[in-house]
């Protein structure tokens, strides 16, 4: 159910100068998503009535780019985008954006560089703004080293006094550890008369959005202090190395959701499992894995070491065995891989099919039962059910301008060393004999064989020393 009178605005115009990037920096990604994506993310869950976007250094490619993945995020709210100018810090973004504050009642202001922040704590925050009735509120974190944030004063009743930057702060006010994390909600109609009242402060003359809660509260609305224990969701991304950082406490994270489901890690501090990954319970995924992008593995599967699998779905019973490589394919129960097999993609392996070890498909069905055990390249191939492929086999579907289909029907028996050079078609229950190069369609039940007869010379090879 939409909140109609929630809404979400992101503040994703910074530069990231410190990423030294010809990418916008909400658009590095953390664990399979882009840093904007994430926040996103964390804004739908709270069902809000629009999220607000203000984009500014790389406007165009950040506003496209959430655009062309809405629906893959899982992004139902409607996104408007709002261009920041004029780079005056936090409160001259949050102006780019009146149109927007204007027609809601109450808003959440999230930083664009926080991937870590949660969902289940932006609805706290909301839950106990709406429960003050207030005008603002702040999520407040203690930090181990509060260099370089913003300091949260309080009053001699330990309530909301101001937000104390670190360029204005005084040496008394240096030693507060509770931090101001850079996430607020407001009563929008306050926000917007506040945001009137800011003139430039710092040595930057920047325009500071920490200033409006002070003359939010001057009007005898409550500011409020919403304080979390968890102070790794606030931190921001500005460099290569935070960026390292946030994934690798999100990596931590993800791992331990799975853990608590029912999944199997061995080594989890060596196991790489983007945020879209789902795994079914039961599953052991022993050390040097990554699952990335949108991978669906099923229950009671076994995936050995250093396997990797992209936006693939992995049936339940599946076993990967040593260095199984799998991109943008689909395999079927009980089906067995490895070791070191391939499936480049639009590959399907069916039921109970097996492809062994420096076997490579690529663009091909592998039918229910059949075999690919040994050293073979099967390309835009249909293959039927309970076929036995021979090790050395290759289907020869490039001509020099166009790929070819090679079609094997059910229960052929494939010896070793055949080349099918498509377009060709073997029929169900046919035979090939190993070495043969199959050019022409082998009929049902046939015998194809395509070799030079052998010729044994005597007294011509190899003279034996005297």
């Amino acid at each position: 159910m939409v909140a109609k009178n929630r809404s979400v605005l992101i503040l994703a115009a910074g530069k990231g100068t410190r990423m030294k990037s010809s990418l916008p920096k909400p658009l590095h990604a953390v664990c399979g998503f882009p840093i904007l994506a994430h926040i996103l993310r964390a804004a739908q869950e709270l069902n809000p009535a629009a999220i607000g976007v203000v984009i500014g250094h790389g406007a165009e490619q950040v506003k496209q780019t959430v655009l062309d993945n809405l629906s893959a995020w899982g992004i139902t709210a409607p996104v408007e985008f709002y261009e920041q100018t004029e780079l005056a810090g936090s409160g001259s973004a949050v102006k780019a954006a009146l149109p927007f504050l204007q027609k809601q009642e109450s808003v959440l202001v999230l930083a664009g560089d926080t991937p870590l922040l949660k969902a289940d704590t932006l609805a706290q925050m909301y839950a106990q703004f709406e429960a003050q009735q207030a005008g603002t509120l702040v999520l407040a974190v203690k930090v181990p080293n509060p260099a370089g944030y913003g300091r949260i004063v309080r009053d001699g009743q330990n309530n909301f006094e101001k937000i104390v930057e670190e360029a204005d702060a005084d040496e008394t006010t240096k030693q507060i550890d509770e931090i101001n994390s850079g996430m607020y909600v407001f009563n929008s109609a306050s926000l917007v008369k506040a945001l009137g009242q800011l003139t430039p402060q710092g040595p930057k003359h920047e325009y500071y959005l920490t200033d409006t809660l002070s003359f939010i509260k001057q009007t005898g609305l409550p500011a409020v202090v919403f304080t979390s224990k968890d102070f790794e969701q606030a931190l921001g991304v500005n460099s290569r190395v935070q960026l390292a950082q946030a994934a690798q406490i999100m990596r931590a994270r993800i791992n331990e959701f799975h853990m608590d489901n029912g999944v199997t890690l061995i080594n989890p501090q060596d196991t790489y499992i983007d945020a879209g990954v789902e795994i079914g319970a039961d599953t052991v995924i022993a050390s040097g894995c990554y699952l990335l992008g949108n991978t669906k593995i099923g229950p009671n599967c076994t995936l050995e070491s250093s396997v990797y699998v992209n936006n693939s779905t992995i049936a339940n019973d599946v076993t990967l065995k040593l260095g199984t490589y799998i991109e943008e394919s689909e395999v079927a129960e009980t089906c067995q891989l490895g070791p070191y097999a391939h499936l480049r993609p639009k590959s399907v392996l069916k039921k109970g099919a097996k492809v062994g070890n420096f076997s490579e498909i690529k663009k091909a069905v592998i039918g229910e039962g059949s075999k690919v055990n040994h050293l073979s390249y099967i390309g835009d191939t249909q293959m039927g059910a309970e076929v036995n492929v021979g090790a050395g086999t290759i289907t020869c579907n490039y001509d020099g301008k166009n790929k070819h289909t090679t079609v094997i029907e059910d229960h052929v028996f494939v010896g070793s060393n055949v080349n099918f050079v498509a377009p060709v078609t073997v029929h169900e229950y046919a035979k090939i004999g190993a070495g043969s190069t199959i050019t022409k369609e082998v009929s049902a039940q046939g015998l194809a064989i395509a070799r030079s007869r052998q010729v044994v010379l005597e007294n011509k090879g190899v003279k034996k020393n005297d």
